[in-house]
């Protein structure tokens, strides 16, 4: 429990401290030092991880669930199974800077069990959905009450000493990472054994234990911020917003870049391997190659951030990528391009956890909720843009415009980190 401690109040403010805790102890979470931050981290990275399963294992089997709600025509099948996927993450993006201002003013702890509660009850749902506009309603509600991988990312940056704030975040950015290479899997064999709606039911129950862990594990003495005005002008408070802006263009490019190809994947291997010759395996593996190579980079590229400078390895990892990105468009094989896919994922594993870490240097402690809400709404953003980008230029640019643009676009944000380093 926690009370209001009124020898704490000056001008007008006031701190929540635990009733158990001293003051010392309140001051080393204030500043990012919580002695329990790394069991927070632990928690954080699992559910991440499993949440992240929840929102991408629907991704082999969506047009066979389409057609089960009574969607009979191809096109339309198509039409539905794209509007489907993108409308939980244009969901998420409209919201993410109101979760991030509502976790900065009733605790990150309190979002992310929402949050992880929303889930499971949106997975529930869609198992029990009747017709294709239901399914769509409710794929919309699963973004809105989402959020608990922006919720841990503002828990883990405001606990952790700031000197290890990039392999912290390089730890959780892996949970996410792995989530969006597992969960593709999962979806592909278990609704096959089981059932597409008893896997929608599987997912709750592992969500689930996500909330509980998430309500009775994760520590937070939350301080209660000072004022209203304080919860209105998020941004006003922040001494220097360039380089806040920056990584909200990070952010965004890393996404458009990703998922630009997923729309012309199949097609793009299509002119790589004989007709028929497992085009859909194929897919599978060099979508995932990004997010294998991330899993596997994102951790140690945090850690060597904190040492050599998180700017420096956002630059290079953005540079890298574009070069990687111009490569892919001129592939002879599909091995070819499964490797330089793995390789991009090493590349740009360190973005997400030195944008986390930029943020958290850049901006008050009171603040930091909402500003990394902004930067997750900007990354679902791209997660959105980057698709439609990738299908209209292969439709009257050819495929390989799509990676030439692409590698353009991180050429200029590895020229906006650049330029907007302290």
């Amino acid at each position: 429990m926690c009370a209001r401690n009124p020898y704490a109040q000056q001008e007008g403010r006031f701190t929540v401290l635990n009733s158990g805790n001293s003051l010392a102890n309140a001051s080393s979470y204030l500043n990012g030092t919580a002695p329990y931050w790394k069991k927070n981290l632990i928690v954080c990275a699992a559910g991440s991880f499993t949440t992240t399963v929840a929102m991408t294992m629907l991704l082999p089997f969506l047009p066979l669930y389409i057609r089960e709600l009574g969607v009979i025509d191809q096109a339309s099948i198509a039409q539905f199974s794209g509007v489907a996927y993108g409308v939980t993450f244009l969901a998420a993006a409209l919201v993410a800077p109101l979760w991030g201002r509502l976790a900065d003013r009733y605790g990150r702890k309190a979002m992310m069990v929402r949050a992880s509660l929303g889930v499971v009850a949106a997975m529930a749902l869609m198992g029990v959905a009747q017709d294709v506009w239901q399914f769509l309603a409710i794929r919309f509600l699963s973004g809105v009450l989402g959020g608990y991988s922006s919720g841990s990312y503002a828990l883990v940056a405001t606990q952790v000493p700031k000197d290890r704030s990039g392999g912290a975040l390089g730890l959780l950015a892996t949970g996410i990472m792995g989530g969006y290479l597992v969960g593709p899997l999962i979806g592909g064999f278990l609704p096959a054994l089981i059932g597409i709606r008893e896997t929608f039911f599987l997912t709750a129950a592992l969500v689930f234990l996500t909330f509980l862990a998430s309500a009775f594990l994760i520590r937070e003495d939350f301080n209660a911020r000072t004022t209203e005005r304080e919860y209105s002008n998020s941004w006003s408070t922040i001494p220097s917003r360039r380089p806040v802006l920056a990584m909200l263009a990070t952010g965004l490019l890393l996404m458009i870049a990703n998922m630009s190809i997923e729309p012309i994947t199949a097609i793009y291997i299509s002119q790589l391997v004989e007709p028929n010759r497992h085009i859909t395996l194929w897919a599978g593996l060099v979508i995932s190659g990004t997010a294998f190579g991330s899993v596997l980079s994102a951790s140690h590229l945090g850690r060597l951030a904190d040492r050599v400078g998180h700017w420096k390895v956002i630059v290079v990892a953005m540079c890298t990528a574009a070069a990687l990105l111009l490569s892919q468009a001129f592939v002879t094989n599909v091995l070819e391009l499964v490797g330089l896919r793995i390789l991009m994922g090493l590349a740009l594993g360190g973005l997400l956890p030195c944008i986390g870490s930029v943020i958290r240097h850049s901006v008050p402690e009171q603040a930091v909720g909402a500003i990394l809400g902004w930067s997750t709404s900007a990354q679902h953003a791209g997660q959105v843009l980057g698709p439609a980008i990738g299908g209209v230029l292969a439709a009257h640019a050819g495929i390989h415009s799509v990676f030439f643009f692409t590698s353009f676009l991180m050429l200029v944000g590895g020229f906006i980190a650049w330029s907007s380093r302290p």
